[in-house]
């Protein structure tokens, strides 16, 4: 490890002390049932998080919503700091997994690896954002006031959280997203000692399309009826079709549905379309070209609306975003662990703040892997470093702007 000041070595050693606790931490939130759409859940993992924080000096705001989970925020000021627009951690601890995922499959920690629902994705990040911002209260030693959210809607577009995030960025200086990191390509944990954060996200468009059509009995009235599920059928080549590699777009259709019963022309019918793009210029482009396919009639007397029922934004590389990963690849290097960026399809609230104009870097968590399945997994070995160099870079960016 390359030399730190007295207060970056205060509070890296401070974190470097509480490993035992942050296993307590994680443990506790993964087995906490926390489904996006059970707000009751979501709420109880909120309220995990809260908790936490109230304990180690932080002061907390909970932002309700009657839908969906309240957002949580917390802050630790700073009245001396010559810029007072706070350093932003930001984390979602809503999973997609169904109702009861944690009793059927509770955190288990098995041959150096943690598992359970949401473990990598994302309540370790939120986990180690807890901690760093308690280090920061025992400690001192950061030239900023901090600002940790952590909201309760990202596996489905953020549809409450988005215009808190929005609102939360405008007035950060910087924002680190603890989404898991991952591995390079064909190393090892722990060996190699490297890990891969996120340089840029895909924005994504996820709509709706409802066909109506008109019903006749198929045997006895074939012609007189307009079928939704024809019209639908003959659409759905177009919209992939709609794909382009090379620029990065792509289209879709995730889910199907419709109709009455086999013996009737079906008067209605349903699909869901995930549409992925690389640039904000993209996006207005592609979403019409998706509504002039769904709204012209293949079948004639058929009908189609479009609808958007979640969004993400493009995150996109800035000079600004740029400085940020040096920075933190800097603080790594300080603890010996190389860092490297990677471009992925995925997307994160980390598009939200980044479009705000505001330096967003993303995947700053522990390293895991196989998100959204049963075999997600977390490195345990990588929690207490990935605390370490978070902290360290969260103290720099704030000493540069300083």
């Amino acid at each position: 490890m390359s030399a730190l000041t007295p207060e970056e070595k205060k509070v890296t050693e401070w974190l470097a002390s509480r490993k035992e606790g942050m296993v307590a931490l994680l443990r506790e939130l993964v087995d906490t049932d926390s489904g996006s759409y059970d707000k009751a859940g979501v709420d109880r993992a909120g309220d995990v998080v809260a908790r936490f924080h109230k304990a180690n000096g932080l002061d907390v705001e909970i932002v309700p919503d009657s839908r969906f989970g309240d957002a949580v925020r917390a802050r630790l000021p700073n009245p001396t700091a010559n810029d007072q627009r706070p350093v932003m951690l930001l984390g979602h601890r809503d999973t997609v997994f169904p109702q009861g995922e944690p009793t059927r499959r509770p955190f288990t920690i098995k041959g150096g690896r943690a598992y359970g629902p949401g473990v990598a994705d994302m309540k370790a990040g939120v986990m180690i954002s807890a901690f760093v911002a308690a280090a920061f209260a025992e400690c001192g030693g950061l030239a900023a006031p901090l600002l940790m959210l952590t909201t309760s809607d990202e596996e489905i577009g953020s549809p409450s959280s988005r215009p808190v995030i929005e609102a939360a960025a405008r007035e950060s200086r910087c924002v680190f997203n603890a989404e898991p990191s991952r591995l390079p390509a064909g190393t090892e944990f722990a060996r190699d000692q490297k890990q891969s954060v996120t340089s840029g996200r895909k924005g994504g468009v996820f709509m709706r399309a409802e066909f109506t059509g008109k019903p006749a009995h198929s045997g006895a009235n074939y012609e007189k009826g307009a079928s939704a599920i024809v019209d639908l059928g003959h659409k759905i080549p177009k919209l992939q079709g709609l794909t382009d590699l090379e620029k990065g777009i792509t289209v879709n259709v995730g889910l199907i549905g419709g109709g009455q019963t086999v013996n009737t022309i079906a008067p209605s019918a349903w699909c869901e379309i995930d549409l992925r793009y690389v640039t904000a210029a993209q996006r207005d482009e592609m979403v019409g070209k998706i509504k002039a396919i769904i709204e012209k009639p293949e079948v004639a007397g058929t009908s189609a609306v479009l609808s958007i029922k979640g969004e993400f934004l493009p995150l996109e590389r800035s000079s600004d975003s740029a400085a940020l990963y040096d920075t933190y690849r800097e603080a790594a290097s300080a603890f010996g662990i190389g860092v490297t960026a990677e471009f992925t399809g995925g997307c994160a609230d980390s598009g939200f703040t980044a479009a705000q104009g505001t330096p967003t870097l993303c995947s700053v968590g522990p390293i895991g892997g196989m998100a959204h399945t049963p075999d997600e997994f977390l490195e345990v070995e990588s929690i207490v470093p990935a605390a370490q160099v978070l902290a360290l870079a969260v103290m720099r960016a704030a000493a540069k702007v300083e």
